[in-house]
Protein backbone atom coordinates (compact mmCIF):
# COMPACT_ATOMS: atom_id res chain seq x y z
CA UNK A 1 0.00 0.00 0.00
CA UNK A 2 1.40 3.36 -0.97
CA UNK A 3 0.10 6.87 -0.94
CA UNK A 4 -0.30 9.82 1.39
CA UNK A 5 -1.09 7.73 4.49
CA UNK A 6 2.00 5.56 4.12
CA UNK A 7 4.15 8.65 3.47
CA UNK A 8 2.56 10.38 6.46
CA UNK A 9 3.40 7.43 8.72
CA UNK A 10 6.97 7.24 7.38
CA UNK A 11 7.54 10.97 7.92
CA UNK A 12 6.19 10.79 11.46
CA UNK A 13 8.33 7.71 12.26
CA UNK A 14 11.43 9.48 10.96
CA UNK A 15 10.60 12.63 12.93
CA UNK A 16 10.00 10.61 16.09
CA UNK A 17 13.35 8.85 15.58
CA UNK A 18 15.17 12.16 15.18
CA UNK A 19 13.48 13.67 18.24
CA UNK A 20 14.23 10.57 20.33
CA UNK A 21 17.88 10.70 19.23
CA UNK A 22 18.05 14.43 20.07
CA UNK A 23 16.54 13.78 23.50
CA UNK A 24 19.22 11.16 24.15
CA UNK A 25 22.00 13.54 23.09
CA UNK A 26 20.55 16.28 25.31
CA UNK A 27 20.14 13.85 28.22
CA UNK A 28 23.83 12.90 27.97
CA UNK A 29 25.32 16.34 27.28
CA UNK A 30 22.84 18.91 28.60
CA UNK A 31 22.74 22.52 27.35
CA UNK A 32 25.70 24.84 26.85
CA UNK A 33 27.81 23.39 24.04
CA UNK A 34 28.32 24.67 20.49
CA UNK A 35 26.03 23.63 17.63
CA UNK A 36 28.81 21.63 15.96
CA UNK A 37 29.15 19.37 19.01
CA UNK A 38 25.41 18.67 19.16
CA UNK A 39 25.24 18.07 15.39
CA UNK A 40 28.12 15.57 15.54
CA UNK A 41 26.60 13.72 18.49
CA UNK A 42 23.16 13.71 16.86
CA UNK A 43 24.66 12.19 13.71
CA UNK A 44 26.33 9.51 15.81
CA UNK A 45 23.06 8.76 17.59
CA UNK A 46 21.13 8.59 14.29
CA UNK A 47 23.72 6.15 12.89
CA UNK A 48 23.41 3.97 16.01
CA UNK A 49 19.63 3.90 15.50
CA UNK A 50 19.97 2.94 11.84
CA UNK A 51 18.47 6.14 10.44
CA UNK A 52 19.74 7.18 7.01
CA UNK A 53 20.64 10.86 6.60
CA UNK A 54 22.64 13.31 4.53
CA UNK A 55 24.88 15.68 6.46
CA UNK A 56 25.03 19.31 5.31
CA UNK A 57 23.54 18.64 1.88
CA UNK A 58 23.71 21.65 -0.41
CA UNK A 59 20.45 23.29 -1.29
CA UNK A 60 19.85 23.43 -5.03
CA UNK A 61 18.97 27.02 -5.82
CA UNK A 62 17.64 28.38 -9.09
CA UNK A 63 16.71 31.97 -9.74
CA UNK A 64 14.46 32.53 -12.75
CA UNK A 65 15.71 29.30 -14.28
CA UNK A 66 19.38 30.12 -13.67
CA UNK A 67 21.30 27.80 -11.30
CA UNK A 68 22.92 29.72 -8.44
CA UNK A 69 26.08 28.42 -6.83
CA UNK A 70 26.06 29.31 -3.15
CA UNK A 71 26.60 27.76 0.24
CA UNK A 72 22.98 27.17 1.20
CA UNK A 73 22.98 24.09 3.43
CA UNK A 74 20.87 22.40 6.08
CA UNK A 75 22.41 20.48 8.95
CA UNK A 76 20.69 17.18 8.07
CA UNK A 77 18.11 15.66 5.76
CA UNK A 78 16.86 12.42 7.31
CA UNK A 79 15.33 9.70 5.18
CA UNK A 80 15.12 12.06 2.24
CA UNK A 81 12.09 13.83 3.70
CA UNK A 82 12.81 15.47 7.10
CA UNK A 83 15.05 18.55 7.25
CA UNK A 84 16.79 19.02 10.61
CA UNK A 85 18.39 22.27 11.76
CA UNK A 86 20.49 22.12 14.93
CA UNK A 87 20.75 25.26 17.04
CA UNK A 88 22.40 26.02 20.37
CA UNK A 89 21.41 29.63 20.99
CA UNK A 90 19.51 31.18 23.84
CA UNK A 91 16.35 30.97 21.75
CA UNK A 92 15.43 29.77 18.31
CA UNK A 93 14.70 33.09 16.67
CA UNK A 94 12.18 33.58 13.85
CA UNK A 95 15.11 33.80 11.42
CA UNK A 96 15.94 30.13 12.06
CA UNK A 97 12.32 29.10 11.49
CA UNK A 98 12.16 31.20 8.33
CA UNK A 99 15.34 29.59 7.00
CA UNK A 100 13.90 26.15 7.72
CA UNK A 101 10.57 27.04 6.07
CA UNK A 102 12.37 28.32 2.96
CA UNK A 103 14.47 25.17 2.79
CA UNK A 104 11.36 23.00 3.02
CA UNK A 105 9.76 24.96 0.19
CA UNK A 106 12.83 24.86 -2.06
CA UNK A 107 13.43 21.15 -1.43
CA UNK A 108 9.68 20.35 -1.61
CA UNK A 109 9.93 18.22 1.54
CA UNK A 110 7.11 17.52 3.99
CA UNK A 111 8.63 18.23 7.40
CA UNK A 112 11.31 20.22 9.17
CA UNK A 113 12.61 20.07 12.72
CA UNK A 114 14.40 22.98 14.38
CA UNK A 115 16.13 21.62 17.47
CA UNK A 116 17.60 24.06 19.99
CA UNK A 117 19.80 22.14 22.43
CA UNK A 118 20.46 25.16 24.66
CA UNK A 119 17.37 24.64 26.82
CA UNK A 120 16.91 22.88 30.18
CA UNK A 121 14.19 20.56 28.77
CA UNK A 122 14.55 19.62 25.08
CA UNK A 123 10.78 19.33 24.63
CA UNK A 124 10.65 23.13 24.74
CA UNK A 125 13.47 23.36 22.18
CA UNK A 126 11.83 21.46 19.29
CA UNK A 127 9.93 23.29 16.58
CA UNK A 128 8.17 21.16 13.99
CA UNK A 129 7.25 22.79 10.66
CA UNK A 130 5.15 21.29 7.88
CA UNK A 131 6.45 21.91 4.38
CA UNK A 132 4.50 22.36 1.17
CA UNK A 133 4.97 18.68 0.29
CA UNK A 134 2.97 17.67 3.35
CA UNK A 135 -0.48 16.52 2.32
CA UNK A 136 -1.30 15.65 5.88
CA UNK A 137 1.70 15.32 8.14
CA UNK A 138 -0.43 14.56 11.15
CA UNK A 139 -2.69 16.05 13.75
CA UNK A 140 0.31 16.92 15.93
CA UNK A 141 1.59 19.39 13.40
CA UNK A 142 -0.17 22.69 14.00
CA UNK A 143 1.81 24.89 11.65
CA UNK A 144 1.72 25.11 7.88
CA UNK A 145 3.71 27.57 5.85
CA UNK A 146 0.61 29.56 4.93
CA UNK A 147 -0.13 30.08 8.61
CA UNK A 148 3.48 31.09 9.20
CA UNK A 149 3.20 33.75 6.52
CA UNK A 150 0.15 35.23 8.26
CA UNK A 151 1.68 35.18 11.75
CA UNK A 152 5.06 35.59 13.30
CA UNK A 153 6.67 33.02 11.05
CA UNK A 154 6.94 30.34 13.71
CA UNK A 155 4.81 28.58 16.24
CA UNK A 156 5.55 25.79 18.66
CA UNK A 157 3.98 22.41 17.95
CA UNK A 158 3.38 19.58 20.36
CA UNK A 159 5.56 16.55 19.82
Amino acid sequence: MTGPLVRHERVNLLARGVIDAAVEVHRCLGPGLLEAAYAECLCHELRMRGLVFDRAPSLPLRYKGHPIVCECRHDLVVGGCVVVEVEAGHTAVPLHAARLATGLRLRALPLGLLINFNVPDLRSGVLRLAGPAACVVGSRVRLHLAAAARGSGAARATI
